[in-house]
């Protein structure tokens, strides 16, 4: 029997929960204050795991704010500003207003919700921030540079939770980079993989560049769906699999048919088992010639569109 996978909280739960303490000690004794919440362990593929996020209260400007320049969100006399370790928005397309700090607008408007909840007295101005320990280190390992956001990671959620191990979460980074893209540029270079990455960056910024995993329909649709222009870079086993109809390249969806292969090579593959070995017996130029239209084909066929193809 397999193991049930652990959820977690998100990010903005997080800072909800730091808030709150936060805000009951602020009330309470009527100084600065600080409570910090660390982000509990799940089961999925999530570098913030294990993450302290502190969360700062006071009536005067002497909270922790981040050295990248920004404007404070604003909500009844309560100032939210992105402490040491919490990005900051510094191009279009995002979620978030560009020059603010990256809390996404579920935990932004919880936060308001609570605030609303215990002061009474409006009147006078609550300035918070809101920091991760080493958040700079652990942004470096995700994709927050490439879209602008500078400074640390961005305090997530919509649900509250983290799925484990979720595609969801794949494909919803993959949309967060496109939106970058749409408001800033007319097209977009998607990679399969480090070799894929690698090639592309010979000749375009990587600002330009989408990494999408596995996910080859779903990144064409939603870059589609943006109007995008694309140029797709994808070895040549991926390719394969995309003109034999698989959506996802991943090897848990299935396995090339090596028999309907060798009909599109019309050569005889004899006992090969690996596209590698194809190559090596025919070229790449030949499989090439013959796997590309394919490819082209099938993407066609699902969209109704022709796209640059590059097979590596």
């Amino acid at each position: 029997m397999s193991k049930e996978l652990r959820r977690g909280y998100t990010t903005g739960v997080h800072t909800l929960i730091a808030f709150r303490l936060a805000l009951h000690t602020f009330l309470a004794t009527k100084e600065k204050s600080s409570a910090s919440s660390i982000k509990m362990d799940n089961d999925d593929l999530d570098v913030t795991k294990g993450c302290e996020i502190v969360v700062e209260v006071s009536d005067a400007l002497d909270i922790t704010i981040s050295d990248i320049p920004h404007t404070p969100y604003i909500y009844n006399n309560l100032h939210i500003y992105a402490g040491d370790g919490v990005g900051v928005a510094t191009k279009d397309g995002l979620k978030v207003p560009k020059g603010y700090p990256a809390i996404n607008p579920t935990p932004l408007q919880a936060i308001q919700k609570l605030y609303n909840q215990l002061i009474k007295d409006k009147s006078h101005k609550t300035y918070m921030s809101v920091s991760v320990i080493n958040g700079q280190e652990i942004a470096k390992q995700t994709a927050n540079a490439k879209v602008g956001v500078l400074g640390g990671i961005s305090i997530l959620g919509t649900t509250g939770f983290v799925k484990p191990v979720s595609s969801s979460a794949y494909i919803d980074s993959i949309k967060a980079e496109l939106d970058v893209i749409e408001a800033n540029s007319t097209f977009v270079v998607l990679t399969l993989g480090n070799t894929s990455y690698k090639q592309a960056l010979k000749r375009y910024k990587s600002e330009d560049i989408v990494e999408i995993g596995n996910f080859v329909y779903d990144a064409i649709d939603e870059a589609i769906k943006r109007d995008l222009d694309i140029v797709l870079y994808i070895g040549m086993a991926k390719a394969l699999k995309v003109a034999q109809g698989f959506k996802n390249t991943h090897n848990r969806f299935g396995s090339i048919d090596f028999e309907k292969f060798a009909k599109c090579l019309d050569k005889d593959t004899a006992d090969a088992i690996t596209v590698k070995k194809v190559v090596e017996m025919f070229g790449f130029e030949y499989v090439q010639s013959k796997v590309l239209p394919k490819t082209k084909e099938q993407i066609k066929a699902w969209f109704g569109k022709d796209i640059e193809i590059k097979i590596i």
